[in-house]
């Protein structure tokens, strides 16, 4: 007997959301033509990737920094439209043309500051704050990490080592390019953007999920419900040791509610155990916050 599966057809996204996308992405790309003309590039400070890149041959050749971005990211968009699709390849299209057209409009503007550190500090915050938009809205600026996802089926590093080991060798050769004092800044503006990117995407309210494993689960599942406002859920759980059954408690909150939770559990059952790891996106169900009293 012949079985057909049926294929999920691709869902156009509502207009409000594309324009919502589309917003962010020019937003975002913007951001990265500022911090590159304004703060970076001035200063002959790099980023690493495509970026850091491009800028090297800028400088040892003469040409505008955006015809680099633009042409050494085209070979990603045909590899990424074969491998992520097509909106992540029209999304990254449109957010590396606007960084790159921004660039060239950037150009005749001169540096805010010739600080090297003041460069390296805020135009690391102001890359990573435009990079992380262009992520969070399903696009990308740079292919490093497509190279990274191609190379990682054939070698033993995962895609964030592979990531590291190029980025390290491009701001390597900012200290043959531009001198090595230039280098060491291009690292501490690498690493803040690399964080800011971390910040942009996951958000401020970095939501936490909340694991415990209590014999008084029904009365400090009340506990949480009642004093914090946070809705809970029941899992079945077994012992490992002892093969008894177990009542799990799981929970989503938000970074600033886990001291009171803490004391919550602690008040109800000190020999529970508890478990608290980060979350970077939290959509649907019921995480909402409750009336509590």
């Amino acid at each position: 007997m012949e079985q057909t599966v049926a294929k999920s057809a691709h869902q156009k996204l509502p207009f409000s959301k594309l324009l919502k996308r589309i917003f962010f992405i020019l937003v975002g790309a913007s951001l990265v033509s500022v911090a590159l003309e304004i703060f970076l590039v001035p200063n002959n400070i790099i980023d690493g990737g495509i970026v850091g890149i491009s800028i090297i041959a800028s400088h040892l050749t003469g040409m505008k920094l955006g015809i680099f971005l633009f042409l050494l990211n085209l070979p990603f968009l045909l590899i990424g439209y074969k491998q992520i699709g097509k909106t992540f390849a029209i999304s990254t299209l449109f957010g590396v043309t606007v960084m790159s057209v921004g660039t060239a409009l950037l150009h005749p503007v001169p540096g805010l500051t010739d600080d090297p550190l003041l460069a390296a500090v805020f135009g690391g915050i102001i890359m990573g704050i435009g990079v992380g938009l262009v992520l969070r809205y399903g696009g990308s600026l740079d292919g490093t990490e497509i190279i990274a996802v191609l190379f990682n089926k054939k070698s033993p590093f995962s895609v964030g080592e592979i990531v590291m080991f190029i980025n390290l060798f491009i701001l390597s050769s900012a200290g043959f390019v531009f001198g090595w004092d230039r280098a060491m800044y291009s690292l501490i503006a690498y690493y803040i953007a690399f964080k800011m990117i971390d910040l942009t995407i996951e958000g401020f309210q970095e939501s936490k999920s909340v694991w415990i494993i209590s014999d008084n689960h029904k009365e400090l599942g009340d506990a949480i419900v009642a004093r914090l406002g946070r809705g809970v859920t029941y899992l079945k759980g077994e012992g490992g040791y002892t093969g008894d059954d177990k009542k799990v408690i799981f929970c989503i909150i938000t970074r600033l509610e886990e001291a009171k939770l803490k004391l919550i559990v602690e008040e109800v059952d000190p020999t529970s155990f508890l478990a608290v790891g980060n979350i970077h996106d939290v959509r649907g169900g019921q995480f909402k916050k409750n009336a509590i009293h």
